[in-house]
């Protein structure tokens, strides 16, 4: 499987020997200094770095170290104790997060789902960023980050492009695929104004008792996953937004939610060093620019989660031999401790974390940190040097974004619409044919025949009503015929069928009835368009299952 990316996985085993976001205020004076007009801050911050990126891949945080040193040389220590937090806000007042950025200078916000409203438009998105953008001082660029995996973590609803979580993207085995998809997602997402992408999910999944993860993975085996996960790194690096593996040492065998409560490792992270860290690996061999770390309890620290362990952190440095940013996971989830008052900040950051990830508070963390920094807590050197490699990674997306913007206008337009255009840098990469393209690669049979006859005709049963029109629609759109005959087919395994389809981790169809079972991995308009035209026999599933798990000996190989 992904043989092209067989040097890498050497690569990384040698590595292994050798050492989970109102307007900006224009023309205002903060600590005797101009803060940019959004018009200024929109195009970012301009780098004293001359880099000439031709490709934004070519972004190196190493190579923008002495111009964030000089940068981070003239913050107060207000300043650089907000540079490391990254904050969160509540409702869909853009001026809240604005406020959050000017007053308590962090270096950036995460848009959540709640942040937006229903159905959102890319105007919406874009006039959101595009205000956030404005609010940092003294060169340093904000970085706006989302949860845009796929499939079911994906923040931004109607006003992204629909991609499916990674777990169908392995199933394509197409390495040039998986980098070419990641390209325009990551594209799609520089356009909305994004700077930051946590993703890819480089956990690797135990199947049905893995509450947290499962399709967000690429799958069960470790070793496809890291192919998968480093592809996937080339491809947000091209699309120009600072991607995030995650969640280091590994969420995906753990039976415990994260959000609701701390889950424990039975294996030191030693133990998991040839297993699970193995997309870690393959992500910073691929260049990733940041690890998330989890919320997870290890064997010799059961009560306390990695992202407040020093010897987890420790690991990550000396084991990956990763020198870039280390963001912890969200600190106002269940598995840490709410009541500290931006303590679990300070805590963090002492552990070894760069960045701090969604506080419960961010002012009080920002004052936690000051705070700190003054009783010894955090010695002000080590915080200097966390904040210039942020300040490097947000200096080098900020260039790669240019230059992505500025390949794309020479070429004649954006490539990132849904409509397709063929100008954009990797121009090849028309959307709407990539998320065909993955849709139809990625589509498994689970059970009966690689072919299937094809039929004129369907009734569609179980599955939610939202699931039911969707494939409605996808079926009339390729010509069969919907309606109360024809060959049945159900969107749930407890309904009766001829066939059944899954729109989710594929093991959540291990006890359909039917005949012949097939998945999607998920549930947008290319997935089951794929569907619809397997149905009518004009596609074949030539998908490959990347998870094993009671059951999964039933689905044949039709690779």
């Amino acid at each position: 499987m992904f043989s092209s990316r067989l040097s890498l996985l050497a690569l990384t085993t040698t590595l292994a020997l050798v050492g989970c976001s109102g307007g900006a205020t224009p023309e205002s004076e903060t600590n005797g200094e101009r803060t940019p007009s959004q018009a200024e801050a929109q195009t970012g911050p301009q780098s004293e770095t001359d880099t000439s990126l031709s490709d934004p891949a070519e972004a190196d945080p190493a190579d923008y170290r002495d111009e964030a040193e000089d940068i981070v040389a003239g913050f107060s220590d207000d300043e650089l104790a907000g540079s490391l937090i990254i904050g969160t806000w509540d409702g869909t007042d853009t001026r809240t997060a604005v406020d959050m950025v000017e007053q308590n200078h962090l270096g950036g916000v995460i848009v959540m789902g709640y942040n937006l409203p229903e159905n959102p438009t890319t105007e919406q998105v874009t006039s959101m960023t595009e205000q956030i953008s404005g609010a940092r001082t003294k060169g340093q660029p904000v970085s706006i980050g989302v949860d845009q995996e796929g499939g079911p973590v994906s923040r931004l609803s109607t006003a992204a492009l629909p991609f499916p979580p990674l777990m169908a993207l392995a199933a394509t085995e197409d390495s040039d695929l998986v980098t070419q998809a990641t390209t325009v997602q990551g594209t799609n997402l520089t356009d909305l104004g994004f700077t930051i992408d946590f993703a890819p999910d480089s956990d690797v999944t135990t199947g049905p008792d893995d509450v947290a993860i499962n399709v967000r993975s690429a799958g069960t085996d470790h070793k496809d996953a890291a192919e998968v996960v480093a592809d996937a790194v080339t491809g947000y690096r091209a699309g120009a937004v600072a991607s995030s593996a995650k969640h280091f040492p590994g969420h995906g065998r753990l039976g415990v939610d994260s959000h609701e409560s701390l889950p424990v490792s039975k294996k030191t992270i030693e133990e998991l060093e040839d297993t699970d860290l193995l997309p870690f690996k393959s992500a910073v061999a691929a260049e990733v620019p940041m690890v998330m770390m989890g919320h997870i309890g290890l064997p010799d620290a059961k009560t306390t989660p990695a992202t407040l362990n020093r010897k987890a952190y420790s690991a990550l440095r000396d084991t990956l031999d990763f020198d870039g940013v280390i963001t912890t996971d969200a600190l106002n989830m269940e598995a840490v401790p709410q009541n500290l008052g931006g303590g679990e900040t300070v805590k963090a950051l002492a552990a070894g974390a760069d960045i701090a990830l969604m506080p419960p508070d961010s002012a009080a963390a920002q004052k936690a940190i000051v705070t700190a920094m003054g009783d010894g807590t955090l010695q002000k050197k080590d915080v200097v040097k966390k904040s210039e490699r942020v300040v490097a990674m947000q200096l080098a997306t900020a260039d790669a974004q240019k230059s992505l913007k500025s390949n794309d206008e020479s070429a004649g337009g954006s490539g990132t619409s849904e409509e397709g255009s063929d100008g954009s840098a990797d121009a090849a990469a028309d959307p709407k044919k990539v998320l065909t393209e993955v849709a139809e690669k990625s589509l498994t049979v689970l059970k009966g025949e690689c072919s299937f006859a094809g039929t004129d005709a369907i009734s569609i049963v179980g599955g939610s009503e939202k699931e039911q029109s969707a494939l409605r629609k996808a079926a009339e759109d390729v010509g069969l015929k919907v309606g109360s005959s024809g060959t049945s087919v159900s969107l749930s395994p407890k309904s009766s069928a001829e066939v059944a389809v899954g729109t989710a981790a594929p093991w959540t169809m291990r006890s359909t009835s039917a005949s012949t079972a097939v998945t999607a991995y998920d549930s947008n308009p290319y997935a089951l368009r794929a569907v619809a035209k397997w149905l009518k026999g004009d596609l074949d599933a030539s998908g490959t299952l990347p998870a094993e798990y009671d059951g999964s000996d039933k689905a044949p190989d039709c690779g």
